[in-house]
């Protein structure tokens, strides 16, 4: 018969809690983009991206529904691949006017869980200066060891669809298409 002391159980069962605590990750930037895309006057579709993203993910793998994400990026880290482009988004027709802001903020509000790896992210999405609540349907592509950095990783990826016009981007819609397809891609890290 096995016999376990009190001292051996106290051990294992603070190690349980301790495994069972939701996991704070920080976002790697190196890894981590948003591409966005809408139809230009029905004969392309137009692709660009965001970079230099920051947040933090708190994710409780025993109540992924509990779990919550803040994310940013400057809006200055736009790319189309085409410079002019970029300068008039960044002018005064869009991005550029006295209202705006220069950061793009998301803070997640709830989380429902759809499936194993799947979950719809409700969020307060702040671009340009308005705030508006956005769906991410996101997947948890990965968590585990990174092999390289040897420490806890995760990442996940997210599709969005908004409307320009509700964050006062909307010049040229709806010619140029006010609905703009985001997906996003992240990897995250817990911090040394």
């Amino acid at each position: 018969m096995l016999k376990i002391s009190a001292m051996t159980a106290g051990f294992v069962l603070a190690a349980t809690a301790a495994m069972a605590e939701p996991q704070t990750y920080q976002f790697d930037t190196s890894h981590s983009q948003i591409m966005f895309s809408y139809d230009h006057l029905g004969f392309s579709t137009t692709m660009g991206m965001f970079g230099d993203i920051t947040g933090t993910i708190v994710f409780d793998a025993e109540d992924p529904a509990a779990s919550s994400v803040e994310a940013s990026f400057p809006v200055a880290s736009l790319m189309t691949g085409y410079a002019d482009r970029d300068a008039h988004f960044l002018s005064g027709d869009f991005f550029g006017s006295e209202a705006a802001a220069p950061e793009v903020t998301f803070t997640s509000t709830s989380i429902e869980v759809t499936g194993e790896d799947t979950a719809l992210i409700s969020g307060d999405l702040t671009l340009n200066g308005v705030t508006r609540e956005v769906v991410l349907d996101t997947v948890l592509n990965g968590q585990g060891d990174h092999p390289m950095m040897n420490r806890p990783w995760i990442g996940f990826d997210a599709t969005a669809t908004v409307l320009r016009s509700d964050f006062n981007l909307g010049m040229f819609a709806p010619a140029v298409s006010d609905e703009v397809e985001i997906r996003i891609s992240v990897e995250a890290m817990q911090p040394e």
